[in-house]
């Protein structure tokens, strides 16, 4: 009994390390094969996107990059479709992944940079309302906070879509604050011109 476990161990490890040498050995596809392949993908992706099914559309993709390793394409697209849901952390290591592949990919340093600058934005922000946290920890969050928003801005800090949002609320405050202070002012009505006194002169009015 022993003897019959172990050798349906031995078989299935040869049969994993051949089935291992077949993948390793598979080809890479050529270039034309690639573009064809990343055309169909990309129209798929785009499909998924409209759809809004965003991880299905990046496990296509993820795929297409697994069999094609040494190319950066599909990192990208993985990397512009997870910054634009907001999935800022995933979206830094695709990006990293493109710049493995291509030091000088200027969209994936963008992705990369400006991900990383609001997940920090993110963090800092949790720390400085965090009711819990005292001392040096909140005031240099807060500090640092300050400084990355005086140097960069909202715009970049923030995601367009809840930056809006927040102007809108801020601006519809203030409104119903001064509303609230000062009170509406009712402009006077405007007085009615009355009808000259009837004459005998039909000219009168012209006068």
């Amino acid at each position: 009994m022993l003897i019959g476990s172990r050798l349906s161990s031995v078989i299935l490890a040869g049969f994993m390390v051949v089935l291992s040498a077949c993948s390793s050995n598979k080809l890479v596809m050529t270039q034309e094969e690639f573009v064809l392949a990343l055309g169909e993908s990309g129209q798929k992706v785009d499909k998924l996107l409209e759809h809004g099914s965003h991880e299905e559309a990046v496990v296509l993709l993820a795929d297409l990059a697994t069999k094609n390793p040494d190319r950066k394409e599909p990192w990208g697209r993985m990397a512009k479709i997870q910054f634009d849901s907001g999935n800022y952390s995933q979206a830094i290591v695709s990006a990293e992944e493109v710049l493995q592949r291509d030091g000088d990919d200027r969209t994936a340093k963008s992705i990369r940079a400006v991900a990383g600058l609001r997940v920090a934005a993110q963090s800092l922000s949790d720390l400085r309302n965090d009711v819990e946290l005292k001392g040096n920890a909140r005031s240099d969050a807060t500090s640092l906070a300050n400084v990355m928003r005086e140097t960069l801005g909202e715009d970049v800090l923030v995601p367009p879509a809840e930056l809006e949002a927040r102007k809108k609320r801020e601006a519809a405050m203030v409104v119903r604050a001064k509303a609230r202070g000062r009170g509406t002012p009712v402009a006077p009505a405007p007085e009615s011109k009355k009808p000259p006194p009837a004459t005998g002169d039909p000219f009168s009015q012209l006068k």
